[in-house]
C-alpha cells in the first residue's frame, strides 16, 4: 500500500465516526448521512495530496459533510421522504430514558432549518467556538450568533412543546 493511501486509510479510520455523526445531526437521516461521508471520503481521497500539503484534513473534511448535508435539503428532488424508521435493534433492558431525552433533541433537530440546524450542532454538539463555526460555513460570525440563539431558542420551544402540549413563551 503506498504511503498516500495509508495515510487516508488512517484519517478515515480516525475521523469516520465523528463525521458520520456530525452528517446525522445536520441532516436528521443516519441513511443520508452514510451517504454523505462516503462521497465525502470519495472526494477527499482525490483531493487528499492537496489537502496533505496545506494541512487540517479534518476540517476540510468536516466542511464537505456540513455543506453536502445542508446543501440536498435545498435541492427538491434530491429529497428523500422516509415512510417509517425502523429500528436498528430490539430493545432490551430499560435504556429508555437516556434515549428517550437523546430522541427528543433529534425531534427537535428537525424543527430547525438548515443554517440553524448546521451552527447549533457545530457550535454546541462539536463545540466549535463562532470563528471555527463561521469559517466551516463560510459566513460572518455575527450570522453564526444569531443563527445559533435562534436555533436553541426554537430548540426549546420543540422540546417544551412536545413534554408539556404547549409551546414556552
Amino acid at each position: 500500500m503506498a504511503e498516500r493511501d495509508r495515510e487516508f486509510v488512517e484519517f478515515v479510520e480516525q475521523a469516520g465516526a465523528g463525521l458520520r455523526r456530525t452528517a446525522f445531526l445536520v441532516s436528521g437521516d443516519r441513511h443520508r448521512a452514510d451517504d454523505i461521508v462516503q462521497d465525502a471520503f470519495y472526494r477527499l481521497y482525490l483531493a487528499w495530496p492537496k489537502v496533505r500539503r496545506v494541512g487540517n484534513p479534518l476540517a476540510y473534511a468536516r466542511r464537505m459533510v456540513v455543506n453536502a448535508a445542508y446543501d440536498g435539503k435545498r435541492r427538491p428532488w434530491r429529497r428523500e421522504v422516509t415512510i417509517a424508521d425502523v429500528p436498528d435493534t430490539v430493545a432490551g433492558d430499560d435504556f429508555a430514558h437516556g434515549y428517550a431525552e437523546r430522541d427528543e433533541v433529534l425531534e427537535a433537530l428537525k424543527s430547525l432549518g438548515p443554517r440553524q440546524r448546521a451552527c447549533v450542532v457545530l457550535r454546541y454538539y462539536e463545540d466549535l467556538s463562532v470563528e471555527q463555526t463561521a469559517e466551516l460555513l463560510g459566513c460572518s460570525e455575527g450570522t453564526v450568533k444569531s443563527q445559533s440563539a435562534r436555533g436553541l431558542d426554537t430548540l426549546r420551544r420543540a422540546i417544551d412543546l412536545r413534554r408539556t402540549g404547549r409551546a414556552a413563551l
